[in-house]
């Protein structure tokens, strides 16, 4: 998907605010910047259709943003009086779940004019839509022309440049299938929950904690190569990151599906319910984190 970059959304004044948790944050006004730039949707236009003639189709920006309008749910903030943590999703959080693409192209360009001739120059970065790292990428300035259409500048300046960068994505995509998906779970507790983290149940002959039957027992055998980071631990709260997953896995009856962190993230679920009894609930935060909340659903 192709986004205009928050430089370019901040200098064109497509910017809005909102509320995180009791800070105000700005970030761009997609909505805004499609109505009000018809340079803007040309250059989305052109960069997809670039895109698709070498085999990488891309979600509209445009038609994702009407669904996010269309079938908004209310937001809700959870917060544990333990462990302080929260559950809040940013504007690009929503963006990026509902559009579930797994490159977001964010693209700026600037008009140069030198004499009765202009030149377009931009910058193109490829971003893991499920961790916001850089995969690919690709920047320079066109040939001077005197035609004044963006679209025709841009697509001069861009065309030598797009196979370096459809190699960078298809490098990123073979990481994919060898290694997983990246991106991080977040386990919390409610404070009126019966159990914790701490508290200690039997699996497999052994009695541990239960981090630890999800540290050293579930996550080994729940992700790719038994891949990823504990960064926190306590009563109330778990953290893991560069977690890997596989792109497919069990539906739960036996077939096989297409995996995100939301459902590999309901496994945890099952398995928290079907050993011990534990209600749970999974949400998602964007495409890349999931936050389990143990106590109730």
């Amino acid at each position: 998907m192709v986004i205009p970059s928050d430089n370019w959304c901040q200098i064109e004044g497509f910017m809005t605010s909102y509320d995180n948790l009791g800070t105000v944050k700005n970030v761009p006004d997609y909505r805004k910047a499609l109505q009000n730039s018809y340079d803007l949707n040309s250059v989305i236009s052109k960069v997809g259709e670039l895109m698709a003639d070498r085999g990488f189709p891309l979600v509209d920006l445009e038609r994702i943003l009407k669904k996010i309008e269309l079938d908004q749910a209310r937001q809700s903030m959870k917060m544990s009086e333990n462990s302080g943590a929260s559950l809040s999703e940013t504007p690009m959080d929503i963006l990026k779940r509902v559009a579930k693409a797994d490159i977001i192209i964010n693209l700026s360009w600037k008009v140069n004019t030198t004499g009765p001739k202009k030149s377009i120059s931009f910058n193109m970065q490829g971003l893991d839509a499920y961790t916001g790292k850089q995969v690919t990428a690709a920047s320079g300035t066109g040939t001077p022309s005197f035609t004044a259409d963006v679209v025709v500048l841009l697509e001069e300046a861009v065309i030598s440049y797009l196979d370096k960068f459809n190699e960078g994505l298809m490098n990123h995509f073979e990481d994919l299938f060898e290694n997983g998906r990246e991106g991080a779970l977040v386990i919390q507790v409610w404070d009126d929950s019966e159990v914790n983290l701490e508290s200690e149940f039997e699996l497999k002959g052994r009695t541990a904690e239960l981090k630890r039957i999800i540290g050293s027992y579930w996550m080994p055998r729940n992700t790719l190569k038994g891949r990823f980071s504990q960064d926190e631990s306590s009563a109330y709260i778990q953290k893991f990151s560069q977690v890997r997953i596989p792109l497919y896995g069990d539906d739960g009856w036996g077939g096989e599906m297409a995996l995100d962190f939301n459902s590999w993230g309901v496994q945890l679920v099952d398995f928290l319910k079907n050993e011990f009894s534990i209600v749970s609930k999974i949400e998602p935060v964007g495409l890349g984190e999931v936050h389990l909340t143990i106590g109730n659903k």
